[in-house]
């Protein structure tokens, strides 16, 4: 594979953010229906997968600093959304899993989302939106990889991607 300059990093990433500001509008639009900020819809999709979670993980997928996602988990919790438990392999950590509530949320919220994004206009067709997805994280692949050398801990933070 060979390496490509990109002669304009700037639009590239005015492109990117303006795609993700208004996929994000598009989101906020659904999930306000349902009282559920997007870092909220972070969290119970990473939960969703029955696995449980630690909150270095959560903190990875939802975006969001420590003190920022204790906020968000106890009011999960408080909704009975999530529930945090000990980590039986390390006792240390704390696991997170959504509760019999917090699935059936979940499974409201995805179906909405999901109808919502099927409803956009036909822009892409299906084998363009996996190329897409496949590009998008690469590249975040690639930025993540090379972020240890352009800054200490800010440049890893902000190549965190879901």
């Amino acid at each position: 594979m060979r390496s490509v300059t990109v002669s304009r990093p700037q639009e590239l990433l005015q492109l990117l953010t303006r795609t993700e500001r208004l996929a994000a509008r598009r989101l906020h639009g659904v999930l306000d229906e349902f009282g559920c900020s997007v870092e909220a819809w972070r969290v119970l999709d990473l939960l969703s997968d029955g696995r449980g979670h630690n909150m270095t993980a959560i903190a990875d997928c939802a975006f969001l600093p420590p003190p920022s996602l204790t906020k968000l988990m106890d009011q999960l919790v408080e909704q009975n959304h999530v529930y945090r438990r000990v980590d039986p392999t390390d006792r240390r950590r704390i696991l997170a899993r959504l509760t019999p509530r917090g699935q059936q949320y979940w499974h409201r919220l995805s179906r909405r989302v999901q109808a919502d994004w099927a409803e956009l206009p036909a822009g892409l067709a299906q084998d363009e939106v996996e190329e897409l997805h496949a590009l998008l994280a690469r590249f975040a692949d690639v930025l993540d990889g090379s972020a240890g050398t352009v800054a200490s801990g800010r440049g890893a933070a902000a190549g965190r991607v879901r």
